[in-house]
């Protein structure tokens, strides 16, 4: 008996000694915030007030700042870090207003640690992200940014960094996706390496330096993440962006949150404040992962906006309001946008839109440009054409998406784009850089026909570059046909703003409609 009690105690002696040697770090993050400084609506818009006062409005900086201070405090006696995985830039008035400014007055009010330098970091060039990084307190990295010809970047960016806490190293590497240079404009002098070749030269830095313990805080995207896990065995976790993937447990449409790639926990927390990610992983005494788990936190109306926040972001957005009066371009006549007819033909305002979006990205190999004509909402009056205006025909903050799909893939939106004529639903394809006929009195799935690509007929088998918008892109209004397309990028600049500077770039820009299509 005294033997069997004896081993017991030997038994709770060295678990003891484990649990002293376990290490156990929250991890708080998000990524793709995107300028979403106000509330914004279930559609990721921004919320009006009214919604807002209803309770029907989720995140905006206020209220992250809650839930922040919420897990801190209810977290006070553990390890905690607050990451961001970059692209706090572009996505609403607050950036095209004050370009970074805001972005960092309220990140570095709320208090990260880390942040990772996002593509849209580079959307109005290298000084716009050194303004932003001289600007905050915290550290901005990316490691596989070669910055040693950029004069702004080059001591402002750093490869990593390694946080103390709680006792531990913590090394924080970081990777940014390297088609960069075709989805933002980091110009010149930035030049990019490999995003694993990269990460793994830095971890084995960090390793040899003796830190045990090293996060990857990534711009990549989920899909890379899972390869970067995969190929750099020194990575102990990997906190990402880019992809806006939304992962909880429990829901059978999402990722796990974390997903386990191997032994390394990768997470994400969706995008535009609508979720706070927080992740805990313990380790052991050599800095491997001994459990992760956690989910991100919705951040709802029962999440109440942090006051003195709230009241600053309304003294920001009040020439926010006023820009909306802002003069941006001329129209020498009427630009008609009316739903009956949008949905129905080539419309005015359709071609507009259109041609704005291919000749934002015509440079990209891109050749096709669909809008929905249910994306458009209003018409606009002819001579002086105020941003207001624009935002009310575009107002969903949708961005530019481009992809490749095969020339039948193009034939099979076309058919699904028409086959609610009749009931004048808001998937009829509004195009730019091709034509074709439809015949409404053929049966859905047979209306197409004559489809010219830059003058030339069709081909099924040839793949085509297209434009679209993000909502499309994803499946809305049907083109579930675009879902898998090839080369697939959904975080182009704001629909709005395209159309915007395209209108002030023709002058006074002359409505039109071209035959582009025409019906049986």
């Amino acid at each position: 008996m005294s033997l069997r009690l004896l081993s017991s105690a030997a038994v709770l002696a060295m678990v003891a000694g484990t649990a002293q040697a376990e290490f156990t770090l929250h991890i708080l993050h998000t990524n793709d915030i995107h300028s979403r400084i106000e509330p914004i609506s279930k559609f990721d818009s921004t919320c009006s007030a009214e919604d807002d006062a209803a309770g029907e409005c989720f995140g905006g900086m206020a209220r992250l700042a809650t839930a922040i201070d919420m897990k801190r405090e209810a977290l006070a006696d553990e390890n905690v870090v607050l990451l961001d995985a970059g692209d706090p830039f572009q996505g609403s008035l607050f950036y095209t207003t004050y370009k970074g400014a805001a972005e960092a007055e309220f990140m570095e009010k709320i208090g990260y640690d880390v942040m990772a330098v996002g593509n849209h970091e580079f959307d109005d060039g290298p000084p716009k992200l050194a303004e932003f990084v001289d600007a905050v307190s915290f550290p901005v990295i990316s490691g596989n940014l070669d910055l040693s010809a950029s004069d702004l970047l080059k001591d402002r960016v750093r490869d990593h960094v390694v946080l103390e806490v709680g006792g531990q190293r913590i090394g924080i590497i970081s990777a940014l996706a390297t088609d960069t240079v075709e989805t933002s404009s980091p110009g010149p002098n930035v030049t990019f390496q490999d995003e694993i070749d990269s990460l793994a030269a830095d971890a084995q830095a960090l390793t040899e330096d003796g830190v045990d313990i090293i996060i990857a805080l990534t711009h990549v995207g989920l899909p890379r993440d899972r390869q970067i896990a995969e190929a750099v065995d020194a990575i102990d976790v990997v906190i990402g962006g880019h992809s806006h993937t939304l992962m909880l447990n429990n829901d059978a449409d999402t990722p796990s949150y974390p997903e386990m790639v191997g032994d390394t926990p990768v997470a994400q927390a969706y995008a535009y404040t609508k979720y706070l990610g927080h992740l805990t992983v313990t380790f052991d005494d050599d800095g491997n992962v001994v459990s992760a788990g956690g989910d991100p936190m919705l951040l709802d109306a029962s999440v109440t906006p942090d006051e003195e926040i709230a009241a600053r972001i309304a003294e920001m957005g009040a020439p926010i309001e006023e820009m909306k009066t802002r003069v941006v371009a001329e129209t020498t006549d009427a630009i008609e946008g009316a739903r009956e007819v949008c949905r129905a033909a080539e419309c005015p305002m359709g071609n507009l839109v259109a041609d704005a979006m291919l000749d934002r990205v015509a440079d990209q190999g891109i050749q096709i440009a669909i809008q929905n004509g249910g994306g458009l909402r209003a018409s606009i009056d002819a001579g002086e054409v105020t941003m207001g205006e624009v935002l009310s025909v575009l107002p969903f903050q949708n961005t530019l998406s481009t992809f490749r799909v095969s020339g039948a893939t193009v034939i099979a939106a076309l058919e699904n784009g028409v086959s609610e004529i009749e009931e004048g639903g808001g998937r009829f394809p509004q195009v730019a850089g091709m034509s074709f006929t439809v015949d409404p009195s053929a049966e859905p799935g047979a209306r197409i026909s004559d489809v010219m690509v830059g003058g030339e007929p069709i081909d099924p088998e040839a793949m085509y570059g297209l434009v679209s918008n993000n909502f499309v892109r994803k499946g809305g209004d049907g083109y579930r046909m675009f879902v898998d397309a090839e080369d697939a990028y959904d975080f182009g600049p704001d629909l709005a703003d395209v159309t915007a500077e395209y209108m002030a770039a023709q002058g006074g820009y002359t409505p039109y409609t071209d035959g582009r299509i025409t019906m049986k």
